[in-house]
Parts: C-alpha cells; structure tokens; sequence
C-alpha cells in the first residue's frame, strides 16, 4: 500500500515538471518570434513648399487723422447790444460777405445822427471863424486893430478846424459802430451751431461766439508719424521739399469704414518733434466739394509705398506662440522651425519677411501651425 502511494506522488512529480518544461519552451519560441520582427520606419508626410523669393510690394499705411476746415473762424460781435435777428441757419452754407446776425441799431443810428448834427455845428462855427478872420485881417491893414487881435481871430479859426476833425471822427466812428450790428461772415463756410436767440444781449466780451464758421472747401488732415520713419522717408528722398513733392496722392477712410471718393496730397511736416511720443505732426489736404467731411471728423490717412526687393510669404506658412511668428524651414529633409520678424500686407494674406529667412529658403506654404519641429517633409507642389 505504501509502495503504491510513493508511486503515484513519483508520477505526479513527473508530470508537473513536464508542464512547466512546455510552457518554457513556448515563451522561449514567442521571444524569439518577436525579436525577430523587422524594424519599422515612418514615411516623411508630403507638404506643399514654396521657396522664399523677392518681389515689389505696395504698402498701405494707416494713420488715425483729425480733420479741419481751411479756416475755422469765431464769428463775434464788435459791438453790444440786443440781438435783433439771426438771418443764417444752423449747419448752412454762408458766403463771404453774407449777413448773418442783425443787432439793435436804434441805439447806434440814434448816435450817427448826433455826430452829424455835431460836425454840422463845427462846420457853421468854422465858418464863422474864417469870416471873423477875414474882417479882421482888413481892419490890420488899416491899422484899425493890433496885431494882438489879429492873432486871437487867426487862432478862433484853428480851433474852429480842430473842433470840426474830431467831430467828423466821432461821426465816422458812429457810422462804422452801425455798420458793426450788421454782422457779416469773413470767409466762404458752414455755420456751426448758434448759442443764442433773437432778445439776447451780446457783446465784445462774451465767451461764447455768435457762431462758428469753417471753410471746409478744402480739409486739411492732421495725422502723427514716427520720427524715425520720417526721417527715413525725407533721407530717402533727399530733403523736405522733395519729399512732400515725391510723396503719392493719399486716400482717407472715414469713420464708418468707407473710403472718400476724392484723394489728397501731403502739404506740410511740423519741423518740432513732439518729446512725449516721438512723433511728428503731417498734414494733408484733401478737396471738398459737397461738403461731406466736417471740422471735427475723425478718419485714418491712408499712405502707399512701394516697398521694392522684399521677401513675401503667405500668412499660412507662419504660425505664432506667445507673440512671436515663426515658419517652418526645409532642411535636409526635415521640418526646421525658424523665428521671424514680419509685417502683415494689406489684404491680410501675406506677410513681408524683415528678417529670419533668406532669398531662396525653402519654407512649408500650409498648415505650419500643425507640422512638429523635425518631422521628415516630403516637398509637393
């Protein structure tokens, strides 16, 4: 019985062993299998390139603008007095010359004709004066009179003349006072709004004018540019004069976005530079006819250049991480991110290279924005 259960432990050590030796060999055959298996590589992805080369490009810079009629004159009166009628409307087109407020003249033709009277009265005395002389020079000659007397009526005479200037200086005076309550428009121009009403009392020394004309026949735009941009524009063309005479007509956006119809031309340059923002003051003016820019108006100057041997690629060839643009460079055979310094082109769409490439540089012309720093290129197209 013992014999028989020695046996069987015998044969079930047998067995295990057995099993274990099978499965050994069964993860020595899977190692092997593995290993064997060929290395994989990754095909390069095909990407459209383009190779980076020069060109002349137009450049449209954008200046915020304020802008002003020709002449902006306060319109006010030389003399007081109650403000009998206004004969101009608010925002209407005057004339030169045109009456355009009409102040109570009772009081001033009331003291026109107190100076005429006045002067009337100094010429009668005048007269007077001059015949009593006349007399009296005849009874000198007689020896009726001294020469004393003589010289008296000689004097009366003298008076009598001084007397009758200054009273035809107040009467002048007069009449160039009525005159001053027709009140009449300097220039050609729009009426700005009027503060006051027919019953007013007004005057010299009000703070406020009666109104504001602007001829805005012509607009002038006052616009600021960096000092050094305009000192490279004024080397570029050798002087001041040159410039202003070289520069291109201008345009001006509105504020509403839309472009004025008629161009302008670039007329000055403050010779002062403005020490708190390094700019320079420009002015351009600009025709107009219907009136539609206004004293006041806020728009955007608009200036071409011609921007000559420049290095352009499309926006989509560049892709940016925090503030800074970078495109991707084909170097042998692999994506190359390179950072550069670009100025964006007016139609949004492509992009100036002002440094980081180089003419003949082969860059990836799409979907930069996904291609990963060393990932194999396959050029296309």
């Amino acid at each position: 019985m013992a014999d028989r259960v020695r046996r069987r432990r015998i044969v079930g050590i047998f067995e295990v062993m057995k099993q274990s030796i099978v499965i050994l060999l069964l993860a020595a055959a899977v190692s092997a299998g593995c290993g064997s298996r060929p290395e994989q590589r990754t095909a390069p992805a095909a990407y459209p390139v383009l190779s980076v080369s020069a060109s002349d490009e137009e450049m449209v810079t954008s200046y915020p603008a304020t802008l002003q009629g020709r002449q902006v004159v306060e319109i006010r009166p030389r003399v007081s007095g109650t403000l009998y009628r206004i004969e101009v409307g608010e925002g209407r087109a005057v004339r030169k010359g045109q009456t355009l407020f009409v102040i109570d003249q009772a009081p001033y033709q009331a003291a026109l004709s107190i100076a005429e009277s006045a002067v009337e009265t100094a010429q009668t005395q005048l007269e007077t004066a001059r015949l009593t002389l006349q007399s009296k020079e005849m009874l000198r000659r007689n020896e009726v009179i001294s020469a004393y007397e003589l010289q008296l009526a000689e004097n009366a005479v003298a008076l009598a003349e001084a007397t009758l200037a200054e009273k035809k200086a107040a009467r002048d005076n007069a009449a160039h006072e009525l005159s001053y309550t027709l009140v009449t428009s300097p220039v050609d121009g729009v009426a700005g709004m009027i503060p006051y009403r027919v019953g007013a009392l007004v005057g010299p020394s009000d703070a406020e004018p009666l109104v504001t004309v602007s001829d805005d026949s012509v607009v002038n735009a006052y616009f600021s540019m960096g000092e050094r941009q305009v000192l490279q524009l004024q080397q570029k063309h050798g002087s001041l004069d040159d410039f202003l005479r070289s520069v291109p007509p201008l345009s001006l956006e509105l504020s509403d976005g839309s472009a004025y119809p008629l161009e302008g031309r670039l007329t000055a340059i403050s010779g002062v530079v403005r020490a708190e923002t390094g700019t320079v003051t420009l002015r351009a003016d600009f025709p107009n006819p219907d009136h539609l820019l206004r004293s006041g108006n806020s728009a955007r100057v608009q200036l071409k250049t011609v921007r000559k041997g420049c290095l352009v690629i499309p926006a989509a060839a560049t892709y940016e991480i925090q503030n800074k643009r970078f495109v991707f460079r084909v170097l042998d055979g692999k994506a190359a991110a390179t950072q550069v310094t670009a100025t964006p082109l007016p139609d949004g769409q492509r992009y100036i290279i002002e440094s980081g490439l180089e003419e003949g540089d082969q860059v990836i012309a799409e979907g930069a924005g996904l291609v990963k720093d060393g990932t194999p290129v396959k050029p296309q197209g």
